[in-house]
């Protein structure tokens, strides 16, 4: 790490979980804290919310801490908002629309500065009213989204691995066009090759610079 600070912007990430234990009752417990991010030298901290679960509860307490020291230090806050649990499960899953406009207005009213989310999806089975009447393409769901998330800025997840960076490269377009900040990219740069990588990047940084925010 030390070969690239103050090279490369770190975000610290504050809580995690192993894969083990079910997701029935999923929970992130903090292992770090916004002082450690400080000495680092971090630009920014995260932290998952398992928005839904039964041990939503413990991570509300948590995260407000995590905010409040947020505030004192001026540290940007970058919300992992992540529905997850048997409840979510019974009103449709985790990828809805209900689920995900749920899980933006949720990093909204809890301060967080910067919310991951993943796109929503178009099914309505189960999902409640007035959810399971809407109709909405993606384009149209992606941006309500983003309207829940108010001042909040959204990035999107860069999903599972696609070979085809041309791909890639209209799921940014499409998520910028949405309204979105950004996109948070992790198997789709860090498994292909590095100059390949790079390159990717590189077009991605060029569609971002068409939609400043």
């Amino acid at each position: 790490m030390t070969g690239y600070a103050g090279r490369v912007p770190l975000i610290l990430k504050l809580n995690g979980k192993t894969n083990i234990p079910s997701d029935a009752e999923a929970t992130s417990p903090l292992f770090a804290s916004v002082e450690d991010a400080v000495r680092l030298g971090a630009e920014a901290v995260g932290y998952t919310m398992y928005v839904g679960s039964p041990r939503q509860h413990d991570e509300f307490r948590q995260f407000e801490q995590v905010r409040r020291d947020c505030e004192r230090y001026g540290m940007p806050l970058v919300l992992w908002s992540y529905p997850r649990g048997s409840a979510v499960n019974a009103k449709g899953g985790t990828n809805t629309l209900y689920a995900q406009d749920y899980a933006a207005r949720v990093a909204l009213e809890l301060g967080a500065d910067i919310v991951k989310l993943h796109e929503p999806n178009d099914s309505v089975a189960n999902v409640p009213a007035p959810y399971d009447k809407l109709k909405e393409d993606s384009a149209a769901r992606c941006a309500r989204v983003v309207r829940s998330a108010g001042r909040t800025m959204v990035l999107f997840s860069g999903g599972e691995k696609n070979d085809d960076d041309a791909a890639v490269l209209r799921k940014v377009e499409h998520y910028m066009q949405s309204g979105a900040s950004g996109v948070m990219f992790g198997r789709n740069m860090w498994l292909r090759p590095f100059d390949q990588a790079v390159a990717l990047t590189r077009q991605v940084h060029d569609i971002m610079a068409k939609y400043p925010r």
